[in-house]
This record gives structure tokens, sequence and C-alpha cells, in this order.
């Protein structure tokens, strides 16, 4: 067995941490938005070849534990190494106790280079330009959520010197939610190197890179649910071997993880089309809140985030929670028609600023709360 501790908060430190960790000293817990206190941890043990667990609450879910091996988190690296064009330097910009911030400093090591690490707190696009002049390695590499992605494109729309900063990076990933197709084409107006990843703490973060899996990754659709397999995928969740055992499974002698998401896989490449647990009952019809979701946004509504909303008559019905006014009737209308009656949202709820969680992720769960809709 191996004793783990609590990862620390500070990106310099936590650098030092990882780098002790994958050379075979205590594991790291991360606790990805869940509360972990330092004393607590310090009488835990793992298997001796787990390093890192990232512990998350997640945005519906209950709290988990991911187990992730040095290897397992080694071999991501060394795909998006070579799906990316060969190790370079990296900018952290996002919290270290999520696993994309962790991939950053593990490509760092893995690298033999020396990131450059933001400060924590409020995301600025000026503060991110600062840092990117200090990177001085051939190659040039960053991961951010759509968020800070938007928030860098809007600068550079009224700063051109920004822009300039902007595109010394030879890659941008961006992952952790969807990317709304408008901002893409912004970035490909502008000039930048972005591409989009799909991965989750059980895989190592982002191993599917423009819907490719990279390295030797594999991804399936079965049943209408995304399966991967490779060797990023995590040992299982730590104390929990039901969870494990469900989730982790042994198919034509491989072992795959299934997501929970829903996708197709078109001429090869993957396409994400919602959460298996995205799926409500309204009135005996099954309900994407997922496809509702993305069809409000594309009618101009760009925060518009789909909700599930208990109704005597129904059952559930969806509801929509934006910062910005719509006319429900008119929401209603074009929902219906694109995606059948029972998909048109029960109501519009406006809210000065959308909950996100510190992922910049959407927090449904408070979203679900500000939805009750019980006659619709």
């Amino acid at each position: 067995m191996r004793s783990v501790r609590a990862a620390p908060s500070d990106p310099a430190e936590m650098l030092l941490a990882l780098r002790n960790a994958l050379e075979g000293g205590d594991a790291l817990l991360a606790s990805g938005g869940a509360d972990t206190a330092e004393n607590e941890t310090a009488r835990e043990t793992v298997p001796q070849h787990t390093a890192l667990v990232i512990q998350t609450s997640g945005s519906t879910g209950t709290p988990k534990r991911v187990a992730l091996s040095a290897d397992a988190v080694l071999a991501s690296a060394a795909a998006s190494d070579a799906a990316l064009g060969g190790p370079g330097q990296w900018l952290l910009a996002l919290p270290t106790h999520y696993i994309a911030g962790i991939n950053v400093l593990v490509r760092s090591i893995a690298a033999g280079t020396e990131p450059v690490l933001l400060a924590p707190g409020h995301f600025e696009p000026s503060e991110f330009a600062a840092a990117a002049l200090r990177m001085d390695q051939p190659l040039r590499y960053t991961s951010l959520v759509p968020a800070q992605l938007a928030s860098l494109v809007e600068a550079a729309g009224e700063d051109l010197d920004l822009l300039e900063v902007y595109r010394r990076f030879d890659c941008i990933l961006v992952g952790g939610q969807a990317t709304p197709p408008e901002l893409l084409e912004r970035c490909l107006e502008f000039g930048l190197a972005v591409t989009r990843t799909y991965g989750s703490s059980e895989t190592s973060g982002g191993c599917v890179y423009d819907g490719v899996p990279i390295g030797t990754a594999q991804a399936q659709v079965v049943d209408g649910q995304i399966e991967i397999a490779g060797p990023m995928l995590a040992d299982g969740y730590l104390g929990d071997e039901e969870r494990t055992a469900a989730t982790f499974v042994m198919r034509d002698g491989l072992r795959w993880y299934r997501t929970g998401d829903t996708g197709e896989i078109v001429d090869g490449v993957l396409r994400v089309t919602g959460r298996l647990d995205g799926v409500i009952i309204s009135g005996g019809i099954k309900v994407s809140l997922d496809a509702v979701e993305r069809f409000v946004r594309s009618t101009g509504i760009t925060d518009a985030v789909a909700v599930r909303a208990p109704s005597a008559r129904w059952g559930e019905v969806p509801v929509i929670v934006t910062t910005q006014t719509a006319d429900l009737a008119a929401v209603r209308a074009d929902v219906g028609a694109a995606l059948g009656v029972a998909a048109a949202p029960a109501a519009v709820i406006t809210v000065e600023h959308l909950p996100l969680l510190s992922s910049g992720k959407p927090d449904r769960i408070a979203l679900t709360r500000l939805a009750q809709v019980t006659d619709s």
C-alpha cells in the first residue's frame, strides 16, 4: 500500500508533488470541487500502483474517487504529444484539482519543460497574454474551457496585439464541456489553432481530439453509449467495487470505460450527442435535454441550459434557464417543430448570472432547483 496526501492548491507546489507521486512517492488526492481535509487524507492509503486520485462531486452525480496510475497519466501525455506534433511548453490556466489542469503539469513533466503558471483566480485575457509572452520553447500549448476561450476571443476582437499573442500557440486545447460552434468559427476566423478534446478523469483527461481517438485509445458506441478503451484508463473508483464493475467492463479482450455519454461515429469521427442521464420521459415520450439545449442555443440564446422539472400533467418537462430574454411561445414553437411537441420547453427562466461550478460548467443541480414547473 501507498500513503496518500491532499494535493496542494498552489500550482508550483502541485508541480513538485505531482513529480514526486509519478516517481513513486506519496500519492495525491485532488479534490475536484469536493471538500477534502489534509488531516483526513494523511491517514489514508491506496494501492501501490495508484499515483493520483481525483475526487469529484460532478455536476449531477454522487461523489466519486477516480484512481489513476502513473502509467495511465503518462500514457495520456505521450498520446497527446504525438497528436500535437511533439513535446512542448505548456501554459497552465486551469485549476490543478481537475484532471485537465493536472494534465498540463504531467505533460510538462513528461516533456522536461518548465510550464508557465497563471495565478489562480479570475481569468483575465490580458494576464493570460502576459503569461504567454513568457513562454520560450518552440512548441507552445495550453488547455482551456470554453468560457475562457470565449473571453480570449472577445478580447482579441478589441485588441489586435492580444490576438497576435494568442496566435503564438501551436495548439489551444478546449474541453470540459461542449464548445459552441459559433465560438469555433470565430477562432478559425482569427487564425487560432484550437482543438476540441473529449475525455474525463476516468480516461486521464482528453483522449479524443476533434472526434478522433489519440495514441492507442479506441472509441465505440454500444447501444447508443460511448465507450473508451486504452492505456490511459483509470483503475476504477477507490473503495467502490460495485461502481467500478458497472463502469469498466471487459469485451473483446479489452477493458472499456462506459462513459454515460451518448454519441455516434460517422466516418471514424466521434460525435457526442448528450448524456444518458440527460433524457427525461415527458408524457411517455423520451426527450433529450441535450438536444433541446443545443437547438435553443442555435437559435441565438447562446448560454441556454436545459434542465428537467416536475410536471403534474406530463411527469417531467424541459425548462430553459438563460441570462438572455426570450419569448416562450416562440421558443416552444421552434423547438416543437424541430424536435417534437414533447421537447418544447415549459418555461424560460431568465437569471442575472448562471450558477457555475469551479470548472466553469453550469451547475445543473442549482439550475434544476430554479426550474420547478408543476402544472405544465
